[in-house]
This record gives C-alpha cells, structure tokens and sequence, in this order.
C-alpha cells in the first residue's frame, strides 16, 4: 500500500508560480511511474503530467506543456509539479498519483486546491 499527500496548493494571482508536493509513504515509491492529475469545478478530472520510475520518460497534457514542468526525487520519496505562467483556467484540485504507467494510476492522494486568480 502506498499513502499519498500533496502540499504546496493556494492562492496565486494569473503569471504567477506554484510548487506542488507529492510525499509518498511506503518502499515502492521507485518502483512506481507518478503523474498529476486535476479537477475543476464542474469538470471531470483531466491528466496533467507523468514520469516513470527512472524519471528519464514524462509526459504532459498540451494545455501545460512549456509551462509545467514535473520532477521526482527517490531519494526523499517525493514527486514535484512546478507550476508556472498559470492561468485562471489552472484553478483546479491537483491530485498525485501513483501505478504501473500514466494509463493505469491505482493509488491517489486527497488533493490540494490551486486557485489562479484573474
């Protein structure tokens, strides 16, 4: 069983920059390919970034490429969103997940909300 927290979500105005957190518990965070997923209100929740276990393959959804930019560190058993040039349309609860691949995410954290004001 892997537990999930992210931290490192509020409050921004639009251009500004966020840091998101993803603490993993458990031996297996090495193992696992991690990404970023997020909800906006009234929305279905959408991909945002991934990384393998090696951190040498990631991906991003088009809306954030050149923008976000997604890192891991195995060492600390910790996965990082680096937010920038966001946008009010970021506004979302960003979720850390873990799995096999970005296709197939079986532990999620909570949430953190990130909010970009206009």
């Amino acid at each position: 069983q892997v537990q999930l927290v992210e931290s490192g979500g509020g409050l921004v105005q639009a251009g500004g920059s966020l840091r998101l957190s993803c603490a993993a518990s458990g031996r297996t965070f090495r193992s696992l390919a991690m990404g970023w997923f997020r909800q906006a209100p009234g929305k279905e929740r959408e991909f945002v970034a991934a990384i393998s276990s090696s951190g040498g393959s990631i991906r991003y959804a088009d809306s954030v490429k050149g923008r976000f930019t997604i890192s891991r560190d195995n060492a600390k058993n910790t996965v990082y969103l680096q937010m920038d040039s966001l946008k009010p349309d970021d506004t979302a609860v960003y979720y850390c997940a873990a799995g096999s691949s970005a296709y197939d995410m079986y532990y999620w954290g909570k949430g953190t909300l990130v909010t970009v004001s206009s």
